[in-house]
């Protein structure tokens, strides 16, 4: 089995189902049809972008290239994550927070990936380090952003709570355990639920992609568990990283809640 072409005709066939969607959106007057489609300009315009430059670094195989682009998918997501805040920590931690833990889990987790489980040659073949760096890190950046969103936003509403146990003796992470455990929860239950539902309710979309593409079924689930497993655990290490990094921002040395640090 090969995999089947598709041609400029095919992408604009598959398109107009963005245009329905833009016409539902007037139709019913939600307000969404621009951003329908300026996301689906962006879309576009990223994958070809990514297409292109993918296929000149798999010619040139250079790793120092290799750990650019890596770089550059990593301050492009602490970019998505902090427009995601309602509520920002100020100064440099508004970006660097998030971007930190997730640059550190993403990088750990493919390291792990690439040096025990697949093992290319070399090493940091972009063929294999720069997709399971991709899957990895927008997972990662869905579950910090949760994460972050659910400390902020809980720890400005339980303020009177989390104070009255800091008065009482507690010290910041024992007074904002609750909002901590709410906060972790939010940011890693798309991953549970991802893997709960993968095979039965969907096809993941690495394994789909594998099984068009003339892999044999079993293999490509493998893969996918592989991967599942990989994700799960950065999204695990950033959530936890950076919530307990926001709480210690949002807290000082002496153990008071420091919501003055909030935007």
């Amino acid at each position: 089995m090969t995999t089947i072409p598709i041609d400029t005709t095919d992408l604009l066939l598959a398109a107009s189902l963005v245009l329905i969607n833009g016409g539902l959106s007037l139709f019913l007057q939600l307000g969404l049809t621009g951003q329908i489609v300026a996301a689906a300009l962006r879309m576009v315009v990223q994958l070809v972008l990514v297409g292109w430059v993918l296929a000149a670094l798999f010619t040139s195989g250079s790793p120092w290239a290799t750990a650019a682009v890596a770089l550059a998918m990593v301050l492009f997501a602490g970019r998505e994550i902090l427009a995601r805040q309602d509520r920002r920590l100020k100064g440099w931690w508004s970006y660097g927070l998030g971007t930190v833990c997730m640059l550190l889990a993403s990088t750990l987790v493919t390291l792990y990936a690439l040096g025990t489980q697949l093992r290319p040659e070399p090493w940091y073949d972009p063929r294999y380090s720069l997709p399971l760096m991709g899957m990895v890190l927008g997972n990662t950046m869905t579950g910090i952003s949760l994460g972050l969103h659910g400390l902020t936003t809980g720890l400005s509403r339980e303020k009177l709570a989390v104070e009255a146990q800091l008065a009482l003796g507690a010290t910041r992470f024992e007074a904002a355990r609750p909002v901590i455990r709410s906060a972790l929860r939010s940011g890693l239950m798309p991953i549970i639920n991802s893997m709960a539902a993968a095979g039965i309710v969907s096809i993941p979309g690495m394994m789909t992609g594998q099984i068009l593409a003339g892999a044999d079924p079993i293999l490509a689930a493998r893969y996918q568990m592989l991967i599942l497993f990989l994700i799960a655990g950065g999204t695990a290490l950033g959530s936890v990283s950076a919530v307990f990094g926001g709480v210690w921002r949002l807290t000082d040395e002496r153990h008071r809640l420091r919501l003055d640090r909030l935007s």
